[in-house]
């Protein structure tokens, strides 16, 4: 639904993106990076808002670029507030209805049905000059999405929400991608992210450093010991046991907490199929375990630290 193809961005002197290359389907994308990383770049190359300087965009199979038949399926939520402050949530909405062809009865249904998905029905008659920034962002949303838009563009959608409106706003985005939607969604709040998708992108100074599920990112890391925290009530003996393993590099115990062992191993996938026989086998009481290292955080520094080394 979106492809690029070695395409590039300057801005006069600077380059915004470097010859980056990726296809996103369906379903919900993260477009991840630390300021500066291009991700701003992206977005208004996917939304038509400019032109690569070199390559290719491609969005529903044509360009973007003052498409009006890509913009009429496409959606997009901007980071920034931009409104008319004098309007209600309601007006902006039916504004941004009218602009986009709807006209009539199927106007003033779709536009109930935005605000209403987005949480806004009782407060869409209030002027925005009043809106918390949570219930902005809400009314952005609602406008990206009244048209049923094939793809979907969210710049940092959850900025500005308390909770509940996190978790509606979640759910609203999963809905859309399972319904066949492209869903990509640019934002920094990094375990939020982590429980809506597996799958990424990541760039970092222009260029797309990589792209796929985190598990399978992570598991291309070869050279970047994991790191598992097991409790258990015998943890001398457990680190001497698991060593026998041949996936185990090494064992030590942690020095804040004396009942958990950090094993460092090279196949992790291994390494949990092996710990249910070698606790059973001698009894050890495993109260619990986790890996700081199996999460979209530490995936992100290892790639980023590593990209700078090289």
């Amino acid at each position: 639904m979106i492809e690029l193809q070695n395409a590039s961005r300057w801005y006069g002197q600077i380059i915004g993106l470097n010859d980056v290359s990726c296809t996103i389907g369906p379903g919900l994308t993260a477009l991840l990076g630390p300021n500066g990383a291009g991700k701003s770049t992206l977005i208004k190359l996917l939304t038509g808002l400019i032109r690569p300087s070199t390559g290719i965009v491609h969005v529903l199979g044509e360009k973007p670029f003052a498409n009006a038949k890509v913009l009429a399926k496409l959606g997009y939520c901007p980071e920034i507030d931009n409104f008319y402050e004098d309007m209600t949530g309601r007006e902006f909405v039916t504004q941004m209805a009218a602009m986009s062809g709807l006209a009539g009865t199927a106007l003033k249904q779709r536009v109930d049905d935005s605000i209403e998905r987005v949480g806004m029905t009782d407060r869409c008659d209030r002027k925005i000059a009043g809106y918390s920034k949570g219930m902005r962002q809400r009314i952005k949303v609602a406008q990206a999405i009244l048209h049923n838009p094939d793809v979907l563009v969210l710049d940092e959608p959850l900025n500005g929400l308390d909770p509940l409106g996190r978790r509606e706003m979640t759910e609203l985005m999963v809905s859309y991608a399972q319904a066949g939607k492209c869903v990509l969604i640019s934002s920094h709040i990094l375990y939020e992210v982590e429980q809506l998708t597996e799958n990424i992108l990541l760039m970092q100074r222009g260029r797309l450093l990589a792209q796929g599920s985190v598990r399978a990112i992570r598991e291309l890391m070869d050279r970047h010991p994991h790191h598992i925290a097991i409790e258990t009530d015998r943890p001398r003996e457990l680190a001497t046991a698991l060593m026998a393993h041949p996936s185990v590099l090494g064992t030590r115990l942690d020095p804040k907490r004396e009942s958990v062992v950090i094993v460092e191993t090279s196949r992790p996938d291994a390494f949990y199929s092996r710990l249910p026989e070698v606790a059973l086998a001698s009894d050890y009481e495993i109260r619990r375990f986790d890996s700081p290292d199996n999460n979209l955080e530490s995936v992100l520094r290892y790639l980023l630290d590593n990209k700078k080394d090289g």
